[in-house]
């Protein structure tokens, strides 16, 4: 996984944050404008749950170790609880309650769902997230690749075999379809 402050993502900010003075955030969530009040020390987990009421972003181990506040900005994964929320400023960020389209479940939550990849759910979103970058970067993964790939998430539930499972069936769904729209 990507780390968000790698030099492709290191921006200057075009306004000034003074600190412990509420600013206001614009971004683009899941799609859509919007915008929320907060401190420069907020961080991005903590804006999106209490200020946008994104609560899918769960909060683990605030360290960046357990992976479970995972979202994407500007398209790639990174840990929400390692990021400020101002550095998210005029960005695109998404979160697992972007992932269902109009007619439901992704592909791939789908296929969480068959292969019975979560069980008490906390670490879900998180490795949603990662999954779903992962599979637009690599998307023919060998088993050792999505393993590693999970390496960054900490799930005490499943046994990562589910999940392993549901990223290949994916991986192979979307492959299939590739395959039918080009013949």
């Amino acid at each position: 996984m990507s780390n968000l402050f790698e030099g492709e993502f290191k921006r200057e900010f075009k306004r000034e944050f003074k600190r412990d003075t509420r600013s206001r955030i614009e971004l683009v969530l899941n799609g859509e404008k919007r915008s929320g009040w907060c401190e420069p020390r907020t961080l991005l987990s903590d804006f999106l749950r209490h200020e946008l009421g994104a609560t899918g972003t769960h909060v683990g181990c605030e360290h960046g170790v357990c992976g479970a506040c995972t979202v994407q900005v500007d398209g790639v994964a990174g840990r929400a609880c390692l990021m400020l929320a101002v550095q998210a400023q005029e960005r695109r960020v998404d979160t697992v309650e972007g992932l269902a389209g109009r007619d439901g479940m992704s592909d791939l939550q789908q296929a969480f769902q068959r292969h019975f990849a979560l069980q008490c759910g906390f670490c879900t979103a998180g490795i949603l997230m990662s999954c779903e970058d992962f599979l637009k970067r690599m998307p023919e993964p060998s088993e050792s690749q999505v393993r590693e790939m999970l390496s960054g998430h900490l799930c005490r539930c499943t046994g990562y075999t589910p999940i392993v499972a549901a990223v290949l069936d994916t991986a192979a769904r979307r492959r299939a379809s590739r395959e039918t729209a080009h013949a």
